[in-house]
């Protein structure tokens, strides 16, 4: 009889257990997102202040945030046999602006920055007698014809560093509410 009760016991205690992973697994995908997400609206990594770009004179926009292909791109799943939550993003330059690093510039990269100088150039507005207005919106785009022009001029081969700018990752703020959610499911879980 008491080997029975043993059996039990242990399933149910199993049971309890793959609850409280699945539970907690949930809650950590949904929340850590949530914080990922919120670095593009802190504009740093929890703490960490991102670097500001240097022909930025569009302070609406945010940093790494054209778009916002890369701020929705971030995904969130389960892995396999509930072993932990991986976060990926579909966009291929995710990677170089989360970790940072180099990248060479090619012919094409050169092309699609004459192409964006000339649609920036293309869209100042002009007063009757032809003079360029001296509105914001003028000085916006002079400033990013000025970027897209330098990009352009830029040599084949040559290279730009791109700072890291990290939105996903460990963070000792992430990891006090990784504790706090496996606290409070432990609560659920077990106490009843």
């Amino acid at each position: 009889m008491a080997e029975k009760d043993t059996k039990k016991v242990i399933r149910e205690l199993q049971q309890r257990i793959n609850r409280y992973i699945r539970l907690t697994l949930k809650d950590i995908k949904t929340e850590a997102k949530e914080e990922f997400d919120r670095n593009f609206q802190r504009e740093a990594f929890f703490t960490e202040k991102w670097k500001r770009r240097r022909y930025a004179q569009d302070e609406t926009r945010g940093i790494l945030q054209q778009s916002g292909t890369l701020r929705k791109s971030i995904r969130a799943e389960i892995m396999e046999d509930n072993k932990g939550v991986a976060f990926t993003s579909s966009v291929p330059y995710a990677r170089i602006h989360n970790e940072g690093g180099t990248i060479t510039v090619t012919r094409r990269m050169k092309g699609y920055f004459w192409i964006k100088y000339r649609e920036a150039i293309g869209k100042r507005g002009y007063t009757l007698k032809g003079e360029l207005r001296r509105t914001k919106k003028n000085r916006q785009l002079s400033s990013d014809a000025e970027f897209y022009r330098a990009m352009a001029l830029k040599k084949v081969g040559s290279k730009i560093v791109i700072p890291r700018r990290q939105f996903i990752g460990t963070h000792p703020d992430l990891e006090k509410l990784l504790q706090e959610i496996a606290r409070e499911n432990i609560k659920e879980v077990f106490n009843d």
